[in-house]
């Protein structure tokens, strides 16, 4: 395939099947910039918990999605209840990864609920990365806490509501790479910020920032944007169940949900976990009467 600035390089991706919401918009932004998709789900249609997930939904999407027969199942055992979720996380992602490396120059590594918002700059970028002789592209994703109403968010930020990067891990990677953690990878990374000080504001001070953007043209993380069923399963389903209080975190997010300017003051007097509300575009090709939560007052 062909990347801007004339760079050619064949790109594969993986994706977890697990979460329907936002799949077929998360594959539909890169789908035509890639060579192959792997898709990776446990045999057994259960989460890294041992809870149950829609694996045949997500892999009917995919087939529907998949016009020009690029993607490739992978099956595997990924709920062994004896490894912590992490671990299975971890374990799943690194078969993906491994699949999806063959014959490609780098393999995306975005999770079902993220959506590239400008695939010729995403893909800019990961030229740059690769013309610097980098292992990894670590390019910024908003993370977005509750749709409050269509074209409106809470969206995790800085303090006093300035706009804050996410990194979860690279967003691609070269192939062979070894995952530490999830997507976490100790490797050499060409990092795009939103300023060249850096906007994360868990990463440590002075990190190197190679390239500036503006954020409308970050990767958006739907993070916790789901239906309140959906989130209470996903609380169930997720890598990180065991650090989370269920019902607790539920009703905070019901609360912030239905009340998000109250949310977004107060969060102001915390440490952290900031919180603003802000104008983001749906998801291309996205319904979000299937995404929205509770209405805002």
């Amino acid at each position: 395939m062909t990347i801007d600035k004339g760079h050619d390089m064949r790109v594969s991706a993986y994706a977890l099947l697990a979460d329907p919401t936002f799949l077929r918009e998360s594959i539909a932004a890169y789908y035509d910039h890639v060579d192959r998709i792997v898709v990776c789900f446990d045999r057994t249609s259960t989460s890294w918990t041992g809870t149950p997930l829609p694996v045949d939904v997500c892999r009917e999407m995919v087939r529907e999605i998949d016009v020009d027969g690029k993607c490739v199942e992978l099956a595997g055992d990924f709920s062994d209840t004896a490894r912590a979720p992490l671990e299975n996380d971890t374990l799943q992602r690194q078969t993906a990864l491994d699949a999806a490396s063959d014959g490609a120059d780098w393999v995306l590594q975005l999770d079902t609920d993220e959506v590239i918002t400008d695939a010729p700059d995403f893909f800019a970028s990961l030229a740059l990365a690769d013309q610097a002789d980098a292992d990894g592209l670590d390019y910024p994703s908003r993370r977005l806490y509750a749709r409050i109403s269509p074209g409106r968010y809470l969206e995790q930020c800085r303090r006093f509501g300035r706009v804050a990067a996410s990194f979860p891990g690279p967003l691609a990677l070269r192939p062979g790479a070894h995952l530490r953690l999830a997507r976490q990878a100790d490797v050499p990374l060409y990092r795009v910020d939103f300023d060249r000080r850096g906007t994360d504001p868990w990463q440590p001070r002075g990190v190197e920032v190679h390239r500036v953007i503006d954020p409308d043209r970050a990767v958006l993380h739907f993070s916790w944007v789901r239906t309140p069923d959906v989130i209470l399963r996903k609380f169930a389903w997720s890598g990180h169940a065991p650090e989370i209080e269920g019902p607790a975190e539920y009703r905070a997010w019901l609360r912030r949900t239905r009340h998000p300017r109250i949310a977004s003051v107060l969060s102001t007097f915390r440490s952290s976990d900031w919180l603003r509300v802000a104008a983001i575009p749906e998801p291309p090709g996205g319904d979000p009467a299937e995404v929205s939560g509770p209405s805002a007052g």
